[in-house]
C-alpha cells in the first residue's frame, strides 16, 4: 500500500509534455492525492479547458504508478476551481526561466482574465532585461506567448498569467 506522500514523489516524475523541465505537481496540475488501500485516487485540473496535452499527462500518470506496481488508480478531472498561473510554485517559475521560458506575473484577482492593450514587460529569461516587446499573443501553445528581448536579441515565449 502506498502512502500519499510516495505518490506524490512517483507524480514528481511525471513531466508537462509541453514543459519537460516542470511536473505536474509542480504546475499545480495535481489537486489532490487520496488514498485507501490499495485504491489511489488523483484529482487534476488543466491549465486550460482545451489543453491538448492532457490525455498524455493522463495516460503518463497511469504509466508512473503502473511502473511502481500502483495499478488501482482513479483519475478524476475537474474543471472548477479554474487551473490558474498563481499555483506555480516559485521553484517551478525558477525551473520555466531556466529553461528559456518567462514565468508568468500574479493572475487577476477575483478569478477573471482581463485583456487590456498594454501590460507589464516580460523579463527576458536568459539575460533579465524588461525591455522586450510582444511578438505574438500565439506562442508554441495557446498558454505561452511570443516576445523578443531588444537587450540581447534573443527570441523567448512567456507563459500567459491567467
Amino acid at each position: 500500500m502506498p502512502t500519499r506522500e510516495q505518490v506524490l514523489e512517483i507524480l514528481e516524475q511525471v513531466k508537462d509534455p509541453e514543459i519537460p523541465v516542470v511536473s505536474v505537481v509542480e504546475l499545480g496540475i495535481v489537486r489532490r492525492v487520496a488514498v485507501a488501500g490499495t485504491q489511489v485516487a488523483i484529482t487534476i485540473t488543466p491549465t486550460y479547458s482545451g489543453c491538448p496535452a492532457m490525455r498524455e499527462i493522463e495516460q503518463d500518470i497511469r504509466a508512473a504508478l503502473k511502473a511502481e506496481g500502483i495499478d488501482d488508480v482513479i483519475l478524476e478531472t475537474v474543471h472548477s476551481p479554474a487551473w490558474t498561473t498563481d499555483w506555480i510554485g516559485a521553484e517551478a517559475r525558477e525551473k520555466l526561466r531556466a529553461y528559456g521560458i518567462a514565468p508568468p506575473g500574479p493572475a487577476e484577482q477575483g478569478g477573471l482574465v482581463t485583456i487590456a492593450r498594454r501590460r507589464a514587460a516580460a523579463v527576458c529569461p536568459r539575460c533579465g532585461s524588461s525591455n522586450t516587446a510582444l511578438q505574438s499573443e500565439f506562442g508554441s501553445t495557446a498558454c505561452k506567448a511570443i516576445h523578443v528581448c531588444n537587450a540581447c536579441r534573443e527570441p523567448f515565449d512567456e507563459f500567459k498569467a491567467f
